[in-house]
């Protein structure tokens, strides 16, 4: 079933929310300072991509620098990664098929306005770290 609403997801929502992060890493990757950004915004582009069967988890390792990474990365990019989720799953709920792609966007809305300190893991992995 997660294959299924990978693909589904992949035709209806994933290339273009894909294209959005990815074009945040290319203009992230611009100035050295802004690298670890762009990173992120690829590895997300990836669960952009194909995000059934896997979840965000926090890292407590985390420290200063990424809360401070994530604070500058939410006014620069991460406010209108996350307007546009929004905006892709308000189609996708009047659909009734689309409904869990649509919870699926809104799931990702988190992690497109804080990803600094995040990993994302296969589900398994996830239940084990405790999410």
């Amino acid at each position: 079933m997660r294959t299924v609403l990978n693909v589904i997801w992949l035709v209806f929502a994933g290339i273009w929310l894909a294209l959005g992060y990815a074009l945040a890493g290319i203009v992230c990757c611009i100035l050295i300072i802004t690298i670890p950004f762009g990173i992120a915004s690829f590895r997300i582009a990836a669960y952009a991509l194909w995000p059934f069967g896997r979840t965000v988890v926090r890292d407590p390792q985390a420290g200063v620098f990424s809360l401070i990474g994530n604070i500058i990365w939410c006014v620069v990019a991460g406010i209108w990664l996350a307007i546009g989720h929004v905006l892709t799953s308000i189609p996708l709920f009047l659909s009734v098929i689309g409904i869990p792609l649509a919870v699926a966007n809104l799931k990702l809305v988190p992690v497109s306005l804080l990803p600094l300190g995040a990993r994302i893991v296969d589900n398994d992995q996830g239940r084990v770290m405790g999410t």
